[in-house]
């Protein structure tokens, strides 16, 4: 399985399983997470989800060959599963921690602005390399990112796609902690056990009252970074991107304007 779903003791536990492929997601990923924070809202019995990858890789973010057969008509409508994951996230009531080792690319990054609590190993790597596909930000990044680190250490991260670590993601406010690698899940269920113990409906409310001021914003940034990701998506310049990843060589972007 791709996934591990798992409940138990107040916790959905979200694991990526595909580490032959680096933890890259498919849309049948982006389903069944979309589907078991769904059933998470709906549950009592849940009262704080955690995300995490394996202590090699977070995720690749996605798999390109699955994310490139879908590509056409409709890509970009807001019926694709990652739209289906990324809503499900952004509009859980519930804590949603996130344990990072190893590499986040990508939407690896992206979703963790979307979580509550982040924690990371000392061994994790992000980056969000959409200018090095011809693309541009996902799912508010271009706003979040820049709210977390301001506007220059943002344009450094999301213009020139570089990836950056543990250290430099905590002082950007990405992370709340750097942890050694094998502290890392312990650490991060701990701090779920103690969500757990705590008084759901305050923490939700609490939760509620801090993204309150965001919320309308960041629809809006998601709307408009998406209108332009879907026309970017089907120009020159991504072609020579993907084209160029597949054959294993440098993109050529010197002939676009």
């Amino acid at each position: 399985m791709d996934m591990l779903i798992n409940k138990a003791n107040g916790l959905l536990s979200i694991e990526f399983n595909r580490l032959a492929r680096k933890n890259a997601i498919t849309g049948a990923m982006y389903t069944t997470m979309a589907e078991a924070l769904l059933d998470a809202e709906q549950d009592p019995a849940v009262r704080v989800v955690l995300i995490a990858g394996k202590p090699e890789i977070f995720t690749a973010g996605n798999d390109l060959d699955d994310f490139l057969n879908n590509v056409g008509a409709g890509a970009m409508t807001e019926d694709r599963p990652v739209f289906q994951f990324m809503r499900a996230l952004e509009g859980c009531t519930k804590p949603v921690i996130a344990a990072v080792a190893g590499a986040a690319v990508g939407i690896g990054t992206t979703m963790l602005m979307h979580c509550d609590l982040v924690y990371c190993a000392d061994n994790a790597k992000f980056s969000m390399p959409f200018t090095q596909l011809g693309l541009c930000p996902e799912f508010a990044s271009s706003l979040l990112v820049a709210q977390s680190a301001g506007y220059t250490r943002a344009a450094e991260k999301l213009m020139l796609g570089e990836a950056f670590g543990a250290q430099e993601a905590f002082e950007m406010g990405i992370v709340a902690r750097v942890l050694p690698a094998a502290e890392l899940l312990p650490f991060a269920q701990g701090q779920a056990a103690k969500l757990v113990a705590l008084p759901a409906a305050s923490i939700r409310a609490t939760k509620a009252l801090m993204r309150r001021s965001r919320a309308a914003l960041v629809a809006e940034t998601i709307a408009v970074e998406n209108k332009q990701f879907g026309a970017m998506l089907v120009a020159p310049e991504a072609k020579e991107a993907f084209t160029a990843f597949f054959e294993k060589r440098k993109p050529d972007f010197s002939k676009f304007d």
